[in-house]
């Protein structure tokens, strides 16, 4: 069964942190790329993180430098540690396949506002 379950997000101020996670069932995450995407309000849904199977990652230089993706292949979940956030960073956060898949989860709203 497809099965991807983001958590963690919520309301934060500039410059401040939050966790999210991604719950991946295992024929999706086992041995694939896994990525971070985001949609903001009006906008396309954008890449901003991947992490290979063996750990290399690459991001959106817009958050470069202040996330950090990160995957636990024993428990097929993976990871995004946002730092620095700014109102810009105001999305729906998904995680899926890279490339993704047709299938999307729910996502986590992450509010960046003072």
């Amino acid at each position: 069964q497809v099965q991807l379950v983001e958590s963690g997000g919520g309301l934060v101020q500039p410059g401040g942190s939050l966790r999210l996670s991604c719950a991946a069932s295992g024929s999706i995450f086992r041995f694939n790329a896994m990525a971070w995407y985001r949609q903001a309000p009006g906008k396309e849904r954008e890449l901003v993180a991947v992490i290979t199977s063996d750990g290399s990652t690459n991001y959106a230089d817009s958050v470069k430098g202040r996330f950090t993706i990160s995957r636990a292949n024993y428990k097929n979940t993976v990871y995004l540690q946002m730092s620095i956030l700014e109102p810009e960073d105001t999305a729906v956060y998904y995680c899926n396949k890279y490339p993704s898949l047709a299938y999307w989860g729910q996502g986590t709203q992450v509010t960046v506002s003072s």
